[in-house]
């Protein structure tokens, strides 16, 4: 990043990058503890994750803020004006990924008092503890401007996408099998969609970085990779948000 004659200048953008991290480290944790909750059927735990999204709330709006601020006076060009807009878009995906990892914690309180076996939990966790470890690395590729590694995540959705896919079938089985495990096994879905969404924005921020490093959408070089083949995309009921 080349130095600025106003000094304030880069001051902004540090202040931008900091509370980016801040986000990220918030919405990393809630999203393994929620993925740690569902395991557990730990409801104070997932009741923390619920509590935790505030903060994301105030800090996404903070940061679109200062970003909007800073073009108004500066008015940055190239890499400082790609800087700023990154900002905001990292910040929406994050505050985004914060919402639909409360939601999973939201589930986890409405089904921590029904017994289960544990066997029909595993294969959410599996597909958490993928979606959990994109989130990191993209959160890293963020941090120190590796289009390589971000370009890594993004071609790993797919994988997340068919893992999904194979999931659905697995619980509707369930359902199917014995209709006690109907109440259950829904909650269960709209879990595993959530975790899917989060996979999709963490897509979306290695998008990003790609842009911010090369100033190009890579959705203009390549088509995003899909393999989401249900028609179950609705997010999570209603009241549930």
């Amino acid at each position: 990043m080349p130095d600025h004659i106003v000094k304030s200048y880069d001051t902004d953008l540090e202040d931008l990058r900091r509370s980016i991290s801040e986000m990220g480290g918030i919405a990393e944790k809630m999203m393994t503890e929620a993925g740690e909750a569902l395991v557990r059927r730990d409801s104070p735990l997932a009741q923390a994750v619920i509590s935790a999204d505030a903060r994301l709330d105030i800090l996404q709006r903070e940061i679109e803020e200062r970003a909007i601020l800073l073009i108004a006076r500066r008015q940055p060009l190239a890499i400082d004006l790609r800087e700023t807009v990154t900002a905001i878009r990292v910040s929406n995906d994050l505050e985004r990924i914060g919402d639909l990892a409360k939601n999973v914690a939201k589930r986890v309180v409405a089904i921590a008092d029904q017994i289960q076996p544990q066997k029909i939990v595993i294969g959410v966790q599996h597909m958490s503890d993928l979606v959990q470890e994109q989130l990191k690395d993209v959160l890293d590729a963020y941090g120190s401007r590796d289009i390589k590694a971000a370009l890594d995540v993004w071609e790993r959705d797919d994988a997340i996408d068919a893992l999904y896919n194979s999931l659905f079938r697995e619980l509707l089985t369930y359902m199917m099998e014995d209709p006690r495990n109907i109440s259950f096994c829904t909650h269960l879905l709209f879990v595993a969609k959530n975790i899917e969404r989060i996979g999709d924005h963490t897509t979306n921020i290695a998008e990003t970085i790609h842009y911010l490093v090369t100033g190009e959408n890579l959705l203009a070089e390549r088509e995003r990779p899909k393999n989401d083949a249900s028609n179950y995309t609705t997010v999570d009921m209603p009241g549930a948000a």
